[in-house]
């Protein structure tokens, strides 16, 4: 017991200094490089903010000379859509000019240099710019004289010269800060890359060690690893070797235990998984595929709209499309985040008194005239047919519905819409004459994505109408079914609790 007392305090005091020792190598040479990154990164910012100030200043010459332009076109024809360079390079110069001090603020030789390089600016503005528009609006002769061009352009000349400065002396700056950083980064890295050598020399005499100290029990351990990796729960090790080891056998048997007793939980869980992903697959693949045509509509009218002269009328007649195509859009994405909000119970559901003979009514109306090959026949009752709930909501139901039955009838043909009151409900059913629905789907036409043969046979949507629909009609207190019969078509219906006035 002494011995092997003895042994596990020698075993771990090496251990805790032979790590103590690496550990400050390497946290050594890692502290180096960290020095070296930070120098680099700071050069990184440093480089990108003389970029910065370069581009704020090329910007700024931009307009002092848009400026110029405009000036010199205004006096010399004396047209005011010539000044128009003038008047927009005026109106953008304040905040450009504030943008570039802001900017060119760093140090306080670059911010003294573009002090004085606004200041030349104000000058040629303010002292001869301005007068020489307002003097021009006056009296243009007296502005195309000799010695009011030369003196404009010898104020922009020394405009320029400033930006010339300003620009070589930030670049001067910029390439000297540069050079500093990367001389101090190469030294950095020199002396991490050494911190590493010795790091590595030390990992592998520690690794030596360790191999002649605990190699033959922890490859026992290795070997249980293996058979219990191969399937093999029931792996049990020998308790032995010293210290760490000994614990690390009890932890390995207790790891194999638990693994024993949660192997069916586990495999329910991936049953999960596969599930999710068969979905997430379903989803993806539709989303892609209904996404597709209207983003590619909306993108090429677009295209053809920024790069072509087109009339007045094929630009109507594309912008409808495109805003037909982003309403399309538009309408997917409401119903994938329906549809989330029902798994969540976010969706708000009003309860009001709603005639939902007068939410039909109208939305047969919109339907009615987005097809010249189908006719709605609109049965109604004289009386309101009154439910409390969500107009919006009950509105969204009855367009799902109908918009079904115009796309799964591509021949055409009638679409018999009807809604009537018993004793205690409201009733609402939709028929149409379309292709219907195969027996071997009508038990999960309800599900999200469910579209059967729709896709093959070119019918958009995504497959979240029905699920959508028997959500919002169950959260109203009630129930929607359906019957169909494949190649004659199918009738949906829903029913909701009638509601009295109040």
């Amino acid at each position: 017991m002494r011995t092997s007392d003895r042994r596990t305090r020698s075993l771990s005091a090496r251990l805790v200094v032979g790590s103590a020792l690496l550990a400050l190598v390497v946290a050594a040479a890692f502290g180096v490089l960290v020095f070296a990154v930070t120098t680099l990164d700071d050069a990184t910012k440093r480089e990108r903010h003389t970029k910065a100030v370069t581009a704020e200043t090329l910007r700024l010459e931009r307009l002092v000379l848009d400026l110029d332009t405009g000036l010199r076109g205004f006096v010399l024809t004396g047209k005011n859509d010539l000044l128009a360079p003038w008047t927009s390079a005026r109106a953008a110069l304040p905040k450009s000019l504030r943008d570039f001090q802001q900017l060119a603020s760093t140090t306080a030789g670059e911010r003294r240099r573009a002090m004085t390089l606004v200041a030349s600016i104000d000058q040629y503005v303010n002292d001869y710019a301005v007068p020489v528009v307002e003097i021009a609006r006056e009296s243009p002769a007296a502005t195309r004289q000799t010695f009011v061009s030369q003196e404009g352009a010898q104020q922009l000349a020394a405009v320029r010269d400033r930006f010339a400065d300003f620009l070589s002396t930030e670049s001067a700056v910029a390439a000297a800060r540069t050079s500093t950083a990367q001389r101090r980064s190469d030294e950095a890295i020199a002396t991490a890359v050494a911190g590493l050598i010795a790091s590595a020399l030390l990992i592998i005499g520690f690794g030596l060690y360790l191999a002649r100290s605990i190699a033959r029990p922890a490859r026992e351990v290795a070997e249980g690893a293996a058979r219990l990796a191969g399937g093999d729960l029931t792996t049990r090790l020998r308790p032995q070797g010293v210290g760490e080891i000994e614990e690390l056998t009890h932890a390995f048997n207790r790891m194999a235990e638990r693994l024993e007793a949660s192997r069916r939980e586990l495999e329910e869980q991936n049953q999960k998984l596969r599930e999710s992903e068969h979905a997430k697959s379903e989803l993806v693949s539709i989303v892609a595929h209904e996404l597709r045509t209207p983003l590619a509509s909306v993108l090429g009218f677009t295209s053809i709209l920024l790069q072509r002269e087109v009339t007045d009328e094929q630009r109507r007649e594309y912008l409808a499309i495109i805003e037909a195509q982003a309403r399309r859009l538009g309408a997917l994405v409401n119903d994938f985040l329906d549809v989330q909000h029902l798994e969540e119970g976010k969706l708000s559901i009003a309860k009001e008194l709603v005639d939902i003979g007068s939410v039909v009514r109208e939305q047969s109306e919109l339907f009615a005239g987005q097809s010249p090959k189908h006719l709605l026949d609109v049965s109604l009752p004289p009386t309101p047919l009154p439910v409390r709930g969500d107009s919006n909501r009950l509105a969204q139901v009855v367009a799902n519905l109908l918009s079904n039955a115009i796309k799964y009838s591509p021949e055409g043909g009638v679409v018999r819409v009807a809604g009537e009151r018993t004793d205690s409900v409201v009733r609402v059913s939709i028929q149409d004459e379309g292709v219907g629905i195969p027996a071997e789907l009508q038990r999960e036409i309800f599900g999200k994505f469910v579209r059967g043969h729709a896709t093959a046979n070119g019918i958009e949507g995504s497959g979240l109408g029905l699920a959508i629909s028997r959500s919002l009609v169950e959260a109203h207190g009630g129930s929607i079914d359906f019957e169909s019969t494949k190649g004659r078509g199918s009738t949906f219906w829903f029913e909701i609790p009638t509601a009295s006035p109040e």
